[in-house]
């Protein structure tokens, strides 16, 4: 299903993902993809298209939600297990259950910022003691029987901060799914991100560590209805117009 764009899109995820790739050649591959579909005039041009009800719209506002990190994520291509393309809209200032949380992913990501700006750290767990960050440690999941994440807290743990970095317009960045790591919108301007999260094989949660205090045990996760689905759609065609 889909117009020329949305056709092309998908082409391009299946012709550099699909297949067992060993996991440093994925991420390889996923920032390659994004970077391609990243370009602020193909990628508006894939938007409009979405937003005038090409593709899977009731199937792609079902997993669009505000994420619990403080932006809106809305799904753009659905490949099954093997790849989802999404774009993330960070909010200037958002404020969120989440906001401050250091996580990794089930599978490997890559991002490409296409307006604006994302700040980055980077971390390590420390063994022992240590004289590292302290934070409690969480693992997540999704709740059986619902969309909901589902936070289990599994103990005190301290973290090392290995980067900071700054991701402008333009930039790209992979990650392996294990990889620790906290971003956050850096501009009092919206950002708008292309997010890929891929890899058939995805572990069964992620590691989840906070210093803001404790969590509640779930977090609910509102899917958008279909018109709200498409109408951020078209706000975020709006955004990239006026960039």
């Amino acid at each position: 299903m889909g117009g020329r764009q949305v056709l092309a899109a998908r082409r391009l995820l299946a012709g550099a993902l699909d297949g067992e790739l060993p996991e440093h050649e994925l991420v390889a591959a996923a920032r390659f993809v994004v970077t391609e579909l990243g370009s602020p005039e193909r990628l508006l041009e894939l938007i409009a298209e979405l937003a005038s009800g090409e593709g899977d719209p009731a199937g792609c506002a079902r997993l669009s939600y505000r994420h619990v990190l403080g932006f809106d994520k809305l799904l753009l291509i659905d490949g099954g297990p093997r790849h989802m393309l999404r774009a993330h809209l960070w909010h200037p200032g958002a404020a969120a259950v989440g906001k401050e949380d250091i996580h990794n992913h089930r599978s490997p990501l890559a991002s490409y910022v296409v307006r604006g700006r994302l700040a980055m750290e980077l971390y390590d767990v420390e063994g022992g003691a240590g004289d590292g960050i302290p934070a409690a440690r969480y693992e997540e999941s999704l709740q059986e029987g619902s969309a909901d994440w589902l936070l289990e807290a599994t103990g005190p743990a301290r973290l090392r901060l290995t980067h900071v970095g700054q991701y402008a317009a333009g930039s790209a960045y992979a990650l392996p799914a294990h990889t620790l790591h906290r971003a956050w919108c850096d501009t009092d301007v919206p950002t708008v991100t292309l997010f890929l999260e891929t890899g058939s094989e995805r572990r069964l949660h992620t590691d989840v560590f906070t210093s803001a205090g404790p969590h509640p045990g779930a977090v609910p996760k509102v899917p958008l209805a279909v018109d709200d689905y498409l109408g951020a759609l078209n706000g975020l065609a709006e955004l990239l117009r006026s960039s």
